[in-house]
């Protein structure tokens, strides 16, 4: 055995042989899940090193024997699974592959995961944040991004855009193993979050990857800009199509070509947008004890609960209440 010492040593959460704690410290950290050893007589040997920053995160998962894990949908965040040793079975929607040193895992949040780690396979993980990774996307596009986004499961670690985020990985984890104290720094670790999303972005391939390496769009004409400029400033009044068009000076047909074919949504569409965004920002600062998530929803628009709740977690992968609660 090497005397090199284990990742994110000085950040340990857990160490356990018991498969309850395990589970339930595992859970903690990242989400509910199953968790079951593999074969009679097998005994477990698990620990967690864990570091959290604004947006991200990153983990060392041991546990010393073959598991089964179960999570389903992950939802709220987006994982990158990198085995140190060893090789794990990796299902998550309709793929699957063998993880090993040379292949990460990267599981989409909207598509159930199980996976079968094998005895000796410590893993690195990489934890980023879902809204804040779409919301980064978006800046990358200069327009929102409306469809979740959808990573191939698996990240080939030999090619060279992998290369290079995982450099950016290790040295945000030699920072993290360090007492240098730049991480205690929230404007160099703001900067260690956007390349880490950057690169992750441009290396792994989604169903963004064309527009994000493809020609960029042209320049949204004048209509558009003044019609998305007047429904970010009005996005808390009732606002209808016609509304919209009459405003800015053309027909509500023109509008919504002008729409579809520059940010690939209508009108109405991208005001949803603004008004989830809204909430989510009012949400996020406001105390539990005071604000009502019926409150900030209606005062965005939202008068249909129901409807207001599966929106918000479709575009956010958590529920409008869990975001208060945080």
């Amino acid at each position: 055995m090497s005397d090199r010492p284990l990742p994110l040593a000085a950040h340990e959460r857990f160490h356990t042989h018991d498969l309850d704690e395990a589970r339930a410290e595992v859970g903690r950290a990242f989400c509910p899940h199953g968790l079951s050893l593999v074969g009679r007589g097998a005994r477990l040997a698990a620990r967690l090193h864990s570091t959290t920053f604004e947006r991200t995160g990153l983990h060392y998962l041991d546990y010393g024997a073959e598991v089964r894990i179960t999570p389903g949908e992950l939802e709220s965040f987006f994982l990158v699974q990198i085995p140190l040793a060893g090789a794990a079975e990796v299902s998550c929607g309709r793929e699957q592959i063998v993880s090993t040193p040379e292949l990460a895992s990267v599981p989409s949040p909207t598509d159930p995961l199980s996976m079968r780690w094998g005895a000796g396979n410590p893993q690195l993980i990489v934890w980023i944040d879902r809204p804040a990774l779409e919301t980064h996307l978006g800046r990358l596009l200069a327009r929102p991004a409306h469809r979740s986004i959808d990573f191939s499961l698996g990240m080939d670690l030999t090619l060279p855009a992998a290369r290079s985020w995982l450099g950016t990985v290790d040295l945000l984890r030699r920072e993290a193993d360090g007492d240098g104290g730049m991480l205690d720094q929230p404007l160099v670790v703001k900067q260690f979050e956007e390349l880490l999303m950057t690169q992750l972005l441009l290396a792994q391939p989604s169903n963004y990857t064309a527009a994000l390496l493809g020609e960029q769009p042209r320049m949204a004409p004048p209509a558009v800009k003044r019609a998305m400029e007047l429904i970010e400033a009005h996005a808390a009044e009732p606002l209808t199509v016609a509304d919209i068009a009459e405003a800015v000076g053309v027909g509500v047909r023109a509008l919504q070509e002008g729409f579809r074919r520059h940010l690939e949504t209508t009108p109405l569409g991208y005001l949803r947008e603004v008004r989830l965004t809204r909430v989510r920002a009012d949400l996020v600062g406001s105390d539990p004890g005071v604000t009502t998530v019926t409150d900030v929803a209606c005062r965005w628009g939202f008068f249909h609960a129901g409807r207001f709740s599966a929106a918000y977690r479709e575009r956010f992968g958590e529920s409008p209440s869990a975001t208060l609660r945080r």
